[in-house]
Order: structure tokens, then sequence, then C-alpha cells
């Protein structure tokens, strides 16, 4: 027995660094079943509308996958994780996904900070994450398996600047930001950057924190500083107030943001005050393009008529070139299944065409959206990154999408460093994450903070 138990410990050893090396989601050649698919998002919360959205979209896209075969011969399934808004629920729900479910990959989150949370969870284990909509250049630093299906803030503040100074002829702005928030602070920088570079003048810059009511001090200052616009770029609940307030203070020069803005609640919020404002968004489901106009429909009727806004379509899309990558993975290991996503080119997305750049971020076009009255959102326009021709083809189908080895034209600088973001699917069970599983995560950002894309 004194010789037989080293060596079957040196077995179990070995035993152990294969699978470390295949990634904690590895699924056995003759598996047999649904391959699970877990997704993390704010089901419930300041930012529900965020998650449920995000939810729908996946859930589209995976059942167009399962009506024609799935991957590999074998049916998909998605469980559903809901972390509430908070980041540390976001990281106990990728473990949990990771460790008992035994997930072959991740998507989600939709926010920056949260993503954040998650992304070394999933780099730890080996197995691929895909956000959606998480724009931070920090996101897909965290690691090699981690990629996402949006576009990035630097090139989203260029947007945003370049539609100020070209389409308005905007000469002065003013910035009021989330001091608080990842996505805010990073995007109102980009913008900055953008727009003095244009010969653009910011004359004035105040700032809040996240659960704040109150901005009229901040108003104040901005108003008397007189500019032709204030750009926003907070969450859909900020805004909202803060248009509001601006009015009230005397304020009347349209408001500019990002795609934190996107959601059904903004004109809920903000009224008639927020009417005339812009911001840049990924997509609009105004967008003639007949890629589009499938995809609304099928959305329609899926989920009774709803509309689908961005998050929608960059879920539907972050689903797509995951599985699109299973399909062409030589297994369904995590390394084999990320080398297929790092891969990724020309992937026919509802949002735009997606190749991967070397730090795994899409080269993506970006739209720009009037706010009208009764909270409709109409396309304005639609700038592509330097170098990209604007998309052929209806696409429209998820699983017809596959990698294949009226607008202004901006250049996409490149990654940056500085952070400085219905109805569930009836797929897999949605809980909270807490209650699935206690793994005492730090709580590194306080739970009330808005830490999106």
């Amino acid at each position: 027995m004194r010789r037989i138990l080293p060596s079957l410990l040196a077995l179990a050893a070995l035993a152990a660094c294969k699978k470390q090396d295949q990634g904690s989601g590895m699924m056995s050649p003759n598996a047999t079943g649904p391959i699970v698919l877990g997704e993390v998002g704010s089901m419930t919360g300041t930012e529900a509308t965020f998650g449920l959205s995000s939810a729908n979209g996946i859930q589209l896209a995976i059942d167009e996958f399962n009506a024609k075969g799935g991957v590999k011969g074998r049916q998909l399934q998605v469980k559903v994780l809901d972390d509430q808004g908070r980041p540390e629920e976001a990281a106990t729900a990728a473990t949990r996904l990771i460790a008992s479910e035994h997930v072959v990959a991740l998507l989600g989150e939709v926010a920056s900070t949260r993503s954040m949370f998650m992304a070394p969870k999933a780099q730890q284990a080996k197995v691929p994450m895909v956000t959606p909509s998480s724009t931070n250049p920090a996101v897909t630093e965290k690691g090699d398996y981690i990629f996402r299906a949006c576009f990035i803030d630097p090139f989203q503040g260029y947007v945003a600047a370049t539609f100020a100074h070209d389409n308005l002829k905007l000469k002065k702005v003013a910035i009021l930001k989330d001091v608080r928030n990842d996505y805010s602070v990073g995007l109102a920088k980009n913008f900055i950057d953008a727009f003095t570079k244009t010969g653009g003048q910011i004359i004035a810059q105040e700032s809040y924190s996240n659960g704040d009511v109150d901005f009229k001090a901040q108003l104040t200052n901005i108003k008397a500083a007189a500019p032709q616009a204030l750009y926003v770029p907070g969450y859909y609940t900020d805004v909202g107030l803060i248009a509001r307030q601006a009015r009230e203070v005397g304020i009347t020069v349209p408001l500019l943001g990002g795609d934190g803005w996107d959601s059904e609640k903004l004109y809920e919020i903000g009224g008639d005050a927020i009417v005339g404002s812009y911001f840049s968004n990924h997509y609009s489901p105004d967008d003639p393009s007949p890629r589009i106009q499938e995809f609304v429909g099928k959305y329609k009727k899926a989920y009774g008529g709803q509309l689908p806004d961005s998050l929608a379509a960059q879920a539907y899309d972050a689903a797509g070139m995951l599985v699109d990558a299973m399909k062409r993975a030589k297994d369904l290991t995590g390394p084999s299944i990320r080398d297929a996503l790092a891969a990724t080119k020309d992937y026919a997305g509802v949002t735009g065409n997606i190749t991967l750049d070397q730090n795994r971020n899409p080269l993506k076009p970006a739209v720009v959206l009037k706010v009208a009255k009764g909270g409709k959102y109409d396309f304005v326009t639609k700038i592509y990154p330097e170098g990209m021709q604007p998309e052929t083809g209806s696409g429209g189908d998820a699983a017809a999408g596959g990698t294949k080895t009226g607008s202004n034209t901006a250049p996409a600088p490149a990654s940056g460093t500085t952070p400085t973001p219905t109805t569930a699917p009836a797929t897999g069970a949605t809980t909270s994450a807490s209650e699935a599983s206690n793994t005492g995560q730090k709580q590194g950002v306080p739970s009330a903070e808005h830490p999106k894309k």
C-alpha cells in the first residue's frame, strides 16, 4: 500500500491539472443532454430594465439556435442568476454558475463595474465570458477569456463629440458626471478629449454622486456659464431627474449623453424636459436595415409587441457570437471556445458586423438618437469607425449569422486603460445569487452605486 498510494496521488494530481488546463466548464466528448450557459444580470433592482431586456435578447437567440439543431447535436440551456444590480452579487453569481452549474461560458454583465467583478472568476476558471453591453475598456483587460459584443467608451465619446461639433455646430459644452461611476467618469473624459480636439470648449464641469436627487446647485453653476449643450454621461435614472431640474433652473439647451440613457423609463422620469436631447447608442429599432427590421419583428412577436431596446439587441448579438464560436470550436472546453471567440470575424450581428480586435473588443458603428415627444427615440445618424464600410445583407437571425474567415465616419481610438461605465426567459431558473451561494465576496462597491456600462 505504501507504494500504491503515492502513485494514486500522482494520478489524481495529474487529472486535476488536466481539468484546470481545460477550464472548469469542460465538456466530456461523450456528454449528452443540454449544453448549459450561464447568464448574470440585474433582473431586480433600480436597473432591472437592463437585465430583463438582455435576458429576452439572449433567450431569443438561443431559441433560434435550438430550432436549427443546437450545437454539435445538442440543445442549449441558459441558467440565469439575478445580481440585483450589485457588483458583489455578480461575482457570487459567476462563482455559482461556474462551480455548481458547470456552465461552459458566461453571458453578462451589462454594467462595467459588475462585469469587472465577474471577470476574475471567469478568467481563473478558464470559462469564456461575453459581456453584451459593458463599454468601459478595462473590462476585457481583466484577461484573455473576457470578451464583449459592444463598442467601447473611447469610440462612444468620440461619436458624441463629433456629432456635437459637426452636426449641432456646438462650440461650448458643460459636463455633469457621476463621480462614483466608472462608466460616467470614463465617458466624460473621452468626450472632453475628443471635443476639445475639434476646437470646442468645456466651459463648466460639475459632478454628483449616485443616490443624489437634488442637482440644482450644480445646474445653477452650469447655467451661469451659458453652455450650448450639457453632456450628462449617466444612467436614465439620474438623467431624467437632471433634465427636469435643468429646465426648472432655466437651462433650455439640449442634453447630450451615452447609451446609459436607453430605457423606456427615461421619458417616464424626465417627461417633456428630456425631449429634444440626444444620446449615442448601439442601434435603433427605427433603422431601416433589413437585418434590424427582421430582428425587431421577431422580438415583438416573441414578447407581446414589446419594442427591443439596445440592451436586447446587444444581448442577442452576444449570445449569437458566443454560440457561433461554440459551433466552430473543436470541442466545448473553455480554451477551445476561447480560441474560437478570439477568431470572430464579420459575425453578422443586429447591431453591426462584429470583428474582434487583439483586445477582444469589436469594431462597430454607433447611432445617435433624439428623444421625441412621448419617449420615442428618433434615429438621427449612424457613425462608423474609420475604414469600416456600411453593412450589407439581411441577416436578422442569430443562427443564420456566422463568422467569415447614410452615415458619418469617425476614427475609433485605441483601447485605453483608464476606467475613468418584460418577462425573464422561461429557460433556466432566475434566482438571487446571494440565495444560491455565499462565497464571502468583499463588499468593494457600495450597493447603491450604478456600476454600468
